[in-house]
């Protein structure tokens, strides 16, 4: 795919659905303790139903970042400057582009941020 707005369009919907599956797995996951003992620290579940439950929520909100970023990516190319280096103002390579679609910022300025 050589245009950048299909790229992220598809990489878009490919995290959409992401999301929905992770969402179903939360709810699965929470519907579960509804059935076991409320004290985690006495039920040998519960404990793996509060990990799993951390973990799954984890993941939505890092799926949702990267939701946030496709989003931020689709204006840069609205606004003319996807592909442009937010903080120096060069070119993002391309092999960053490749690996990382949403890319803010060149691997040189990517590489001096804390």
């Amino acid at each position: 795919m050589d245009d950048p707005r299909q790229r992220l369009q598809h990489e878009r919907e490919q995290t959409i659905q992401r999301l929905a599956s992770l969402t179903g797995d939360y709810d699965a996951v929470v519907a579960a303790s509804l059935d076991t003992n409320a004290d985690d620290e006495h039920d040998p579940e519960g404990t793996t139903i509060a990990f799993e439950r951390s973990q799954i929520g984890a993941l939505v909100r890092q799926v949702r970042h990267h939701l946030a970023e496709l989003d931020a990516a689709l204006a840069r190319v609205d606004a003319g400057v996807y592909g442009t280096c937010e903080v120096c103002g060069s070119a993002i390579g391309d092999a960053r582009l490749d690996a990382l679609p949403a890319a803010r910022t060149c691997i040189h300025c990517a590489s001096r941020r804390p």
